[in-house]
């Protein structure tokens, strides 16, 4: 007797997988060289990467893939909170894409990350006082309190939906109507950005002292 197939559906394309991952490279990279005056280049250029994904996802959020764009996932206070209270008593509403409360983690996320690589270089470049290197620092601190919070949801919401989100993340799929994931997975630009990149990890590395 033949098993039955379960419909899935390509929720994330694989521009948004790369960018998710090479983002959590270059914050976790950047975190731990943050205080290294060895590692001072490597910290700028996960800085700059940083910068250059979140540009990335900004415009891919506008003219991205269906679940990759804002306008459907980013949803107002009263439906994160309704979410959160039904994800507290164990009957959460499942969304094929992001649900409100990991819709709003993301928007956080990408806003602390933009403030991160703005006071970064504001620092760097001593374009103003200490005060600027004290408030790269405590976006910092902010952004990977964001992360621990993102993460927790994502465990949570994993088993009380009783799916991998992190494996979703990875593959693009998740348990859903085909015809509602997105129709192409977009490898062309994924590969473009990974090259970028490397190209630029690589020129950083050829002019390091």
């Amino acid at each position: 007797m033949s098993r039955q197939r379960v419909p899935r559906a390509l929720v994330w394309d694989a521009p948004v997988r790369v960018f998710h991952w090479l983002t959590v490279l270059s914050f976790a990279g950047a975190w731990l060289t943050a205080d290294s005056e060895r590692w001072r280049l490597l910290h700028v250029t996960l800085g700059y990467t940083l910068g250059g994904l979140i540009g990335f996802r900004l415009v891919w959020g506008v003219y991205g893939t269906t679940h990759a764009r804002f306008a459907s996932f980013v949803r107002r206070p009263a439906a994160v909170l309704g979410y959160v209270r039904s994800l507290l008593q164990g009957r959460p509403e499942h969304y094929l894409g992001h649900n409100p409360a990991g819709a709003l983690a993301i928007v956080l996320l990408l806003a602390a990350g933009l403030a991160l690589v703005l006071s970064g270089y504001a620092a760097y470049n001593e374009l103003a006082g200490e005060w600027v290197a004290s408030l790269h620092h405590q976006i910092a601190n902010g952004m990977l309190a964001l992360v621990l919070v993102h993460l927790a949801g994502v465990v949570s919401a994993s088993l009380q939906h009783r799916e991998n989100l992190v494996r979703a993340m990875l593959t693009g799929y998740k348990p859903g109507p085909e015809e509602q994931g997105a129709r192409s997975a977009w490898w062309g630009l994924a590969a473009v950005i990974l090259l970028a990149v490397l190209g630029f990890w690589w020129l950083q590395w050829r002019s390091a002292p």
